[in-house]
């Protein structure tokens, strides 16, 4: 390990982080002032969805619109290319927009091009697309919002709240449920926070997806196929990394995971993704866990993977936005615990079976195992050796300095398909912080 460029790597990181958030904070945080400060304000009531979706249409800069308590039913809504705006309800529990009958549109909300936007106080439900999708805006704060799918499968929206290619986003004091991929994606954008949140029942309960420059904290995901994910996937537009997750409770994500064919469950979809997975990292670099409690995720607490994991040709996908390989990780005074045995819907996943099998193949070659589970982090074994013929042992700054037994395995994803060369082993020791 190249210890003093991890350490002034970290050290950078840190500061970047600190301007970061006082970026963010700069942008979004003083809403109460916001709220004082729009040329003009609208306010509808139920019955008058049209007049709604025809003054979001036709909206200008300044303008807040508050929707007063009761139930909505609209087909979608959009706003394009205006500055300063405010979209506010009465509520989570009071002010409801429901979009179940909705018969066109890939969204129930869609935010395009909008400069210092706000939505706050409601909750937002079973669209046929995403509920929420914010795309190429800046200063976004989505607040006190929920957005829920009623049925909790194949049928429901990939994503519930989803900005995407966005600049300076806050999220905080959401709930999202049922999302057949994420409850909160944050894709392509630089500079976020996502705090305080709830995410339950949906196939990945948060995820970081070529986003750089963001902060997860002091949010619940639970009961999710897997809790939070950062990813980098390739050809996107940018390249993620520099995020840092912590304070976060991550429990008993073990539900089946139901993400759709297709866009969502193509080899680099989130369908991948193992029922009973707490966090799960994937070709992403400069990535910092810590002060979480990761509980009773039983299939695997934290999985660190690259992209050859989910596809053999990734290293034909390296460009300036996209390496395959999980690199500088630094995993750190989490606390971890494991349930006695894999859930059910594991046994019937691809990457299911194969974390069983390395259970197995651990304790089938040490009987001082004998019953233990699979160790709470999980590495795919495969460094950048695999691209520069490199031999050594820890060529990608994986950092861990974490109590406990039973704390790692690497997989040796390598030879997994000839079964005489397959050692999955849980030497730590080359992967301890130093």
């Amino acid at each position: 390990m190249h210890t003093t460029s991890f350490k002034m790597k970290t050290i950078a990181s840190l500061v970047l982080a600190f301007f970061v958030t006082i970026t963010l904070f700069s942008c979004n945080g003083n809403k109460s002032a916001q709220q004082g400060n729009y040329k003009t304000d609208l306010t509808f009531k139920p019955g008058e969805e049209q007049k709604i979706a025809e003054a979001f249409l036709s909206i200008k800069d300044s303008t807040r619109i508050l929707l007063k308590q009761g139930t909505y039913k609209f087909d979608n809504l959009s706003i394009a290319q205006v500055n300063h705006i405010m979209i506010q309800g009465e509520g989570h529990d009071k002010t409801i927009l429901d979009f179940k009958e909705q018969s066109q549109g890939g969204e129930g909300i869609r935010v395009t091009d909008v400069k210092d936007f706000v939505i706050d106080g409601m909750t937002i439900r079973d669209s046929k697309g995403d509920l929420l999708k914010i795309n190429k805006s800046r200063n976004v704060t989505i607040t006190n919002l929920h957005a829920v799918w009623s049925k909790a499968d194949s049928t429901s929206g990939g994503y519930a709240i989803y900005p995407v290619m966005c600049k300076n986003v806050l999220i905080e004091n959401c709930y999202t449920e049922g999302s057949s991929d994420a409850g909160i994606y944050v894709g392509q954008t630089d500079s976020a926070v996502v705090r305080k949140c709830k995410a339950a029942k949906n196939v990945a309960g948060c995820e970081i997806e070529n986003t750089s420059n963001a902060q997860v904290y002091d949010n619940e995901f639970y009961n999710n196929t897997a809790g939070f994910l950062v990813f980098d996937l390739p050809d996107l537009s940018k390249k993620g990394g520099h995020v840092k997750a912590y304070n976060n409770y991550i429990h008993d994500n073990n539900f089946r995971n139901f993400a759709k064919a297709g866009s969502f469950g193509t080899s680099w979809g989130v369908g991948n993704a193992s029922p009973g997975s707490g966090i799960i990292i994937l070709a992403a670099s400069d990535i910092e866990i810590y002060n979480n409690r990761i509980i009773n995720n039983n299939s695997s607490s934290i999985t660190i993977a690259s992209g050859f994991a989910v596809d053999e040709k990734a290293g034909e996908k390296i460009n300036n936005n996209y390496f395959p390989i999980s690199k500088n990780i630094n995993i750190h005074s989490n606390t971890i615990e494991m349930g006695p045995a894999f859930p059910e819907a594991a046994y019937e996943h691809r990457i299911g079976k194969i974390l069983v099998a390395v259970e197995q193949q651990l304790n089938a070659s040490d009987p001082a195992r004998k019953t233990k589970r699979i160790p709470f982090i999980m590495y795919d074994g495969i460094s950048s050796n695999i691209l520069t013929k490199g031999t050594g042992a820890n060529p990608d700054s994986i950092c861990i300095k974490q109590p406990g037994d039973n704390l790692f395995v690497n997989a040796d994803f390598l030879n997994i398909s000839n079964p005489k060369n397959w050692k999955p082993n849980t030497d730590i020791t080359p992967y301890i912080c130093k």
